[in-house]
């Protein structure tokens, strides 16, 4: 990956953040922290919509010359396209399409597409899948080739795009026949989380939450859509212990679980490439 002189740019990396689930801002602190130990950019910043320190407080005390925002979402969708550019300047209410740059005073602003629809994605999801079959050999390490991979994400029919990054690194995992077959699943969404033992071709199965923290639904809802019983789930977060224990057999399928894609080290990566090929794609606009 090429790097230019980004010393006179604050990077700010925004997650939706949560004032009652303090999982959900852990992944942008964790990679906050070490885009900010490689030294790329001048200064790095976290900044959430929905808790402190919010986004337009951040962005209104960026003091360099560049400053590029980087949403850690997984999917194009309306907190990305309408919340945050709305927030922070870059679009007006009601507009459909608005400028990722924009020149204020003697400053740049940057706001680029979000991390999960990035085509380096696809490493984190197979670092994902494969390190957990390295971790959890039983009896011994699966082939992937014996293996069905999921990729599990939320869904809504009401925002499209909310399912549109999950299948494209479907179609691109499944492209490089690397595991058996592969599906993305949804939790609200066809085809259902709980009906994945159905779409499975194998005994082997590997499940990858596409999400960005590991918050209440990767920890609590997705592990019972997998058939762990709900009390179990409970008792294991008494205890601090994960809530899923690889490999589990449920409805005669062998599953592995993982944590979340946005807690993957391999994403610090992906947003020094978001923010890096934004300020070089939209420098020749200004």
């Amino acid at each position: 990956m090429q790097i230019d002189d980004f010393s006179n740019v604050t990077l700010i990396i925004v997650g939706h953040g949560s004032t009652s689930n303090p999982d959900s801002e852990r992944p942008v602190f964790q990679h906050a922290a070490e885009v900010r130990r490689r030294g790329v950019f001048g200064s790095v910043r976290e900044a959430f919509w929905k808790q402190a320190p919010f986004v337009t407080s951040v962005v209104a005390q960026a003091s360099t010359p560049r400053i590029v925002v980087v949403p850690m979402f997984i999917s194009e969708g309306y907190f990305t396209e309408e919340v945050i550019p709305e927030a922070i300047g870059f679009k007006h209410q009601g507009e459909v399409d608005f400028s990722r740059v924009q020149r204020r005073s003697e400053q740049s602003f940057y706001y680029s597409r979000p991390v999960g629809t990035h085509e380096s994605m696809t490493k984190v999801i197979l670092a994902r899948a494969t390190g957990v079959l390295e971790q959890f050999p039983f009896p011994r390490k699966a082939r992937m080739t014996d293996t069905t991979l999921f990729i599990a994400g939320h869904g809504t029919d009401r925002n499209a795009s909310s399912r549109r990054a999950i299948e494209h690194q479907a179609d691109i995992v499944r492209s490089s026949a690397l595991f058996r077959t592969v599906h993305a699943i949804y939790m609200e969404e066809e085809p259902r989380i709980a009906e994945c033992h159905l779409l499975a071709t194998t005994r082997n199965v590997v499940v990858v939450p596409f999400f960005i923290s590991d918050g209440l639904h990767v920890t609590e809802d997705i592990p019972v859509l997998l058939g762990e019983m709900h009390a179990a789930v409970q008792e294991r977060l008494r205890l601090g212990q994960p809530t899923w224990r690889n490999p589990t057999e449920r409805n005669g399928k062998l599953i592995w679980y993982t944590q979340s894609a946005g807690s993957e080290p391999l994403l610090a990566e992906v947003i020094i490439e978001r923010a890096s090929e934004s300020l070089r794609s939209l420098e020749t606009i200004l």
